[in-house]
């Protein structure tokens, strides 16, 4: 092997499963591997929001002249995307390298893909000299292959229903998951202004410093301007984030409560906090490409992302015809999904995805017609989500919108070459 892509050709191929939850073989090889960070560790968990609180956690710290490793998970159009040292994604050839170490390491222990890319950046960021390491936890918590290292700060964002067949069938169970990554005596913010009992219980049975949204922490805001205050410090008068949503300000909370949790390791100005929020970028999170039609990206995939998607396009105000684009997995609960948003879309256009574990096109438009009501709407199937996009384009007049929403890999495929640039077809005279 001697390019990224061999290596992660060769990754999909070693383990007999793609998910194995256990962190025993990680532990085994990140031994060998001597990982180690003398920096803060901030870990992420949560069903939403998770990659918006890297990011902005990440533009912070920037700001405030630091050297930041952050690690995120999935990518949208290349794996690089997955680990950003002092805001840059490393190069192909730079991973690559750090594949070879692993694999060097493991000796036979079998990894999933998951696992052996994350030991492949951790170790990375070990040597990397670093200020502050930043880690998205990939699935639930307590088992993820991030969670070998012990975070200095752990970070709990909103906890809905998703990958319930993994993780369980009720928030409660999935909020006991995700609360594996608390440490005793070290804090915990929880973000979710309504977290699972679990959560909480959690945190006071092994000790951990809770900070909870609506106690140790808070914001308000009107439509110029929005404040947060938390245990050690203030901030009024902030613009809004620069990524866009109402859901946003309570990422945006979270962030502040963690960096005020750590403010006597990583302090930061506020005008970092300022400058940082402002500045930060997140492709897929309710971007909105201007253009005739306009164009938002979501990776909406699950019933709580897609209600904040539905609350952020009916903030957009009045468009004549809202076009969608829309591909998912198929274990995603697709009904409260296609209800929510329904009554927004005009046109559907169902796409493929290029994985197994995805729904097809034709099987996504049958559970749109199950519980559609609407006779005003129609719907297609496409082969892929560029192909979707097309159709849609040439479909729309210049005063509409189009979503593309769902799947990783249904942004993904419309950004592979780029962000698109639209022009309607239809023009006005």
């Amino acid at each position: 092997m001697k390019t990224l892509q061999d290596w992660l050709d060769f990754c999909e191929r070693l383990h007999p499963v793609t998910i194995d939850m256990g962190l025993e073989r990680l532990r085994e090889v990140a031994d060998r591997l001597a990982l180690r960070f003398a920096c803060p560790v901030i870990t992420v968990a949560g069903t939403n929001g998770k990659g918006s609180t890297c990011a902005m956690l990440e533009a912070i710290l920037l700001q405030a002249g630091y050297r930041t490793g952050v690690y995120t998970s999935p990518h949208l159009v290349h794996f690089e995307e997955r680990c950003r040292l002092s805001g840059q994604a490393v190069s192909a050839e730079t991973l690559a390298e750090a594949f070879a170490t692993v694999d060097a390491a493991r000796g036979t222990v079998s990894l999933t893909y998951f696992e052996f890319s994350t030991l492949a950046i951790l170790w990375l960021m070990s040597r990397a000299d670093l200020d502050a390491v930043i880690l998205e936890v990939g699935l639930g918590g307590r088992l993820d292959a991030v969670n070998i290292v012990d975070t200095d700060c752990a970070v709990i964002t909103s906890i809905d229903l998703d990958h319930m067949a993994i993780l369980g069938k009720d928030r409660e169970t999935i909020g006991r998951e995700k609360a594996g990554i608390m440490r005793a005596g070290r804090p915990v913010v929880v973000s979710d202004p309504v977290p699972p009992q679990s959560v909480l219980e959690h945190a006071e049975a092994i000790g951990a410093d809770l900070w909870r949204f609506g106690r140790d922490f808070n914001f308000s805001g009107d439509k110029q301007q929005w404040s947060w205050a938390g245990r050690g410090r203030r901030y009024s008068g902030m613009a809004y984030p620069a990524l866009r949503g109402a859901n946003q300000l309570v990422n945006a909370s979270g962030v502040l409560a963690a960096l005020d949790a750590l403010r006597t390791r990583i302090p930061v100005t506020a005008q970092a906090v300022r400058n940082g929020l402002a500045m930060v970028e997140l492709p897929g999170r309710f971007q909105i490409v201007p253009g005739q039609p306009v164009l938002v990206l979501d990776v909406a995939h699950n019933p709580h992302s897609v209600a904040a998607l539905a609350e952020n396009l009916d903030a957009m105000g009045f468009y004549p015809t809202t076009h969608a684009v829309f591909g998912a997995m198929a274990d995603k609960d697709l009904q409260p999904m296609l209800q929510r948003v329904g009554p927004l879309v005009d046109r559907w256009y169902f796409t493929d995805l290029p994985l197994p574990r995805a729904a097809s096109a034709a099987d996504l438009q049958q559970a749109w017609q199950a519980q559609n009501t609407r006779k005003d709407v129609a719907s297609s199937v496409h082969a892929d989500p560029q192909a979707a996009l097309q159709v849609a384009v040439a479909a729309a007049d210049p005063a509409d919108r189009i979503i593309v929403f769902g799947s990783f890999y249904t942004v993904g495929g419309v950004l592979k070459d780029g962000v698109p640039r639209l022009q309607a077809k239809h023009l006005s005279p």
